[in-house]
């Protein structure tokens, strides 16, 4: 066993022993060898199911860092480019100002729908059809391009809607054919969970009963089920068995293993990796109110990173409190999934301090 390996299993062990969580899995690539693969406590605490390295987990958005990674690979395979309108492949969504479009706004989240529509809520989801001419048919809040701001239901439609269009085919589909089958991870990485996966997965658990409020009035804009994650939601087998990208139920070794076939040129070429990781669009966050460096398709900068560090490191936390990020520059794909929600980062923090505290003595 590695150093940093045993420290992190140490670690988990000890947040699970003590109560902080109830299942927790972390898995770490450097430069192509997988050198974390820790696991603690139980996947499902009514009957003490005990969590693998395989167990999915419903990870809100953590699955965006799948989504933005198909984007490309659309891009890649020409089906897609940046900066075409949206409305080549989907002209009804032109109405109301959002004719100039294009898929690096959807991206960037600079296309100006960072909420549902309000007739959308958690039970309609799964029709995708419905969510989709909601949102052509929705009124932007700032011209596409002008602003920044947390797509956090829209984001995963938007894609997927340009996916199907431009392939003919979901964004579960894709996912199969060009990650997860190619990279020997079925099974790791879902958006639409098959029927005979559900009772594997993990039960996620509520940690507080009441959220707290979204920080610098996110609740103005988004509805409370699209800032607040919900154990209820996260355990919904129809939630579970829907194509909705914007989410996603993953176990850590999938995402860091996506990751780390992302950072060795497997997935995309490294012109395009750097394309992928470079600034795209920096502004602040029109839904939280927080300074917002993005790339294409991820926010800039690793979680909790010193700002000595100068972090290039791209990726999405999920509510709850996972984490997954690849950093180019040290050729490190990280994730944390949990089983337990709580309204902060810490479990995520205090992992990546110890990597970062490796990685530094290992230069």
């Amino acid at each position: 066993m590695s150093e940093v390996q045993d420290r992190i299993q140490r670690h988990i062990d000890t947040l699970v022993a003590t109560g902080a969580e109830t299942g927790v899995q972390v898995a770490v690539y450097q430069d192509g060898a997988l050198i974390v693969d820790a696991v603690a406590g139980t996947a499902d605490p009514a009957t003490g199911r005990p969590i693998t390295s395989g167990t999915p987990i419903f990870s809100f958005s953590t699955g965006k860092n799948v989504t933005a990674t198909l984007a490309h690979l659309l891009v890649a395979h020409g089906c897609l480019a940046y900066d075409s309108p949206v409305t080549d492949l989907w002209p009804e969504f032109g109405v109301h100002g959002k004719a100039t479009a294009t898929l690096r706004h959807v991206l960037t989240h600079t296309v100006g729908l960072p909420a549902m529509p309000r007739e959308i809520t958690p039970a309609e989801l799964p029709d995708w059809s419905r969510v989709c001419e909601s949102l052509a048919a929705a009124e932007p809040r700032w011209r596409p391009g002008a602003a920044v701001g947390y797509h956090s239901y829209t984001f995963g439609y938007l894609v997927g809607e340009l996916a199907r269009r431009a392939t003919g085919r979901s964004m579960g589909e894709l996912l199969r054919e060009w990650i997860t089958v190619p990279l020997g991870i079925e099974g790791q990485l879902y958006f639409a969970a098959p029927k005979e996966s559900l009772p594997g997965l993990a039960r996620l658990e509520q940690r507080a009963r009441q959220w707290p409020a979204a920080p610098d009035g996110g609740d103005a804009i988004l509805a409370p089920w699209e800032s607040r994650p919900s154990a209820v939601v996260g355990n919904n087998g129809e939630i579970l068995r829907a194509d909705i990208p914007s989410v996603g139920t993953a176990t850590a070794h999938g995402l860091a293993a996506m990751f780390d076939a992302v950072l060795r040129g497997e997935l995309v070429d490294p012109a395009r990796l750097a394309r992928l990781s470079a600034l795209a669009f920096e502004g602040t966050d029109q839904v939280f109110g927080t300074p917002a460096r993005m790339a294409l398709g991820f926010p800039i900068g690793r979680m909790g990173a010193p700002a000595a560090e100068n972090s290039v490191a791209l990726g999405w936390p999920g509510g709850g409190g996972s984490y997954a990020y690849a950093d180019p520059a040290r050729g490190v794909a990280f994730a944390l999934t949990k089983t337990r929600l709580v309204p902060n980062f810490d479990t995520a923090l205090s992992v990546t301090t110890i990597l970062a505290e490796h990685l530094a003595g290992t230069r």
